[in-house]
């Protein structure tokens, strides 16, 4: 499980080609198209390089085109402005000389003010729930095959704890919420930057997945056409992405083929860190129609 977080942590850290422009790779994993959060993370990271002494607190990014996983993603940085408080940046992720997703972000000196936040959710702790392991070992034989194998896959740097695992047993359809647990499997270097990058990656984890609980569906179903269309996050407050965090998740609206989903996300002391918003496609595949 090293190998996963070394491996997450070596294609986070881009390779400066020019002056604000930035080069990433992806994991060769046999995935069809770069994971929509991999993108973003690397977006934010190019974006903060050329940032200094503020930290990100908004971004906001469109997925145009799905990511080829066999070439580079070229990150061009745009300057916006630097000012008093604010600083603002565009970043724009480019293949085969095409964008295929685009990120405004801004940044925020540190400032004090005003307190308030909604509470923890009550639900089971982490250390309480299920390990992946424990859950393979009881539910993987269940499991659609293309679930499974995802599932089987032991080599990922998020470990991941539903609070109620049996909706992908086929159970009856639920609300349209979730809850979920995410960390890193292995411990992260102290730089906030690193664990930024890395909530920027996760939080595009299990989303939309949530808009599907209600019909009683999940993103594995191969008649499903499933992809993030934009992607939104704000952070509030600093976290360690290394310890346990929980995704708590709902999707207020789904028509048109598009579903909304949202996200807030906790440290395990109860603090909001993080919240998060994001519009995806949820299509029946024509053939299947």
């Amino acid at each position: 499980m090293s190998d996963a977080i070394d491996g997450l942590l070596k294609i986070l850290d881009l390779e400066k080609i020019e002056h604000n422009i930035f080069r990433g790779h992806s994991p060769q994993v046999g995935w069809q198209r770069v994971f929509g959060g991999l993108v973003v993370a690397q977006a934010v990271v190019a974006a903060s390089r050329t940032v200094e002494g503020r930290a990100p607190h908004s971004l906001h990014g469109y997925f145009m085109l799905p990511g080829d996983p066999s070439v580079p993603i070229v990150y061009e940085v745009d300057c916006i402005r630097d000012g008093t408080s604010f600083t603002t940046r565009r970043c724009n992720a480019i293949q085969h000389g095409r964008a295929i997703f685009s990120l405004s972000a801004s940044f925020h000196i540190a400032e004090s003010g005003f307190e308030h936040a909604l509470p923890l959710p009550d639900v089971p702790k982490p250390e309480v729930l299920a390990s992946e392991t424990e859950l393979r070992e009881r539910f993987a034989h269940l499991l659609p095959e293309a679930m499974r194998r995802w599932f089987e896959s032991t080599n990922r740097p998020i470990e991941i704890r539903p609070v109620d695992p049996m909706r992908y047993l086929g159970q009856a359809a639920t609300a349209p919420a979730q809850y979920v647990w995410l960390k890193t499997v292995k411990r992260l270097p102290d730089d906030q930057n690193v664990h930024n990058a890395v909530l920027a990656y996760l939080s595009d984890m299990t989303l939309l997945d949530t808009a599907l609980v209600t019909h009683g569906r999940t993103l594995f179903d191969p008649d499903l056409q499933v992809a993030s269309l934009d992607h939104a996050l704000w952070f509030h407050r600093p976290f360690r992405a290394d310890e346990w965090l929980l995704y708590a998740q709902d999707s207020p609206n789904a028509g048109g083929a598009r579903a909304l989903t949202r996200g807030l996300i906790y440290a395990q002391d109860g603090r909001l860190v993080a919240s998060v918003a994001q519009e995806g496609l949820i299509r029946v595949r024509p053939a299947a129609r």
